[in-house]
């Protein structure tokens, strides 16, 4: 074997090594990311691509943007919420209830019922099961915010400016401050 053909051989295996080293690097990456094994197919964070239109469900009266929704191979849909907290100790019940929603708006969008979706704080994920309990609470919740805006004697707070402006009632409220 000539010098040329060595060199040749030890060119390819050092793109080889450099090929698992980026394989094992990106693994890692998306590791890092919480998200579950599959395919991205709709993003809110705008790194990946920008998704502009809201999943709705007419019959809840819900609509809403999770961050992610990964295809997993075997074609179930998983929503991903990303908090950029620490995570608690145990998942806090309004992040549970968004992502509940998430699972929702995913079933009447796609028609696949997710089994879970993943709540990833900062430094951990909760993968979060999405059963018939589950469901029902977020109906129940629902059913209850909806009496809450037609209760007139409802208490707000109305004292904060910056929370009032990013109140998404603010352009119709009689008490609005800003």
């Amino acid at each position: 074997m000539d010098g040329l053909q060595l060199g040749w051989m030890a060119l390819g295996l050092a793109l080889a090594l450099l090929a698992l080293f980026v394989a094992l690097w990106a693994r890692d990456l998306w590791a890092d990311t919480g998200l579950p094994a599959g395919k991205v197919m709709y993003s809110d964070t705008g790194t990946w691509y920008p998704q502009n239109s809201p999943l709705i469900d007419r019959r809840l009266g819900l609509a809403g943007k999770p961050d992610y929704l990964v295809e997993e191979a075997g074609g179930q849909i998983i929503p991903v919420e990303v908090k950029s907290r620490n995570a608690p100790k145990k998942p806090l019940q309004g992040h549970v209830m968004q992502l509940a929603a998430y699972c929702a708006l995913v079933e009447s969008a796609y028609q696949v019922r997710p089994a879970y979706g993943i709540l990833q704080y900062a430094d951990r994920a909760f993968s979060i099961a999405f059963t018939s309990e589950l469901e029902q609470d977020l109906h129940y919740l629902l059913n209850e915010m909806r009496g809450d805006l037609l209760d007139s004697d409802l208490p707000r707070n109305h004292q904060d400016r910056r929370r009032c402006n990013a109140c998404g009632h603010h352009r119709h409220c009689a008490d609005r401050l800003i």
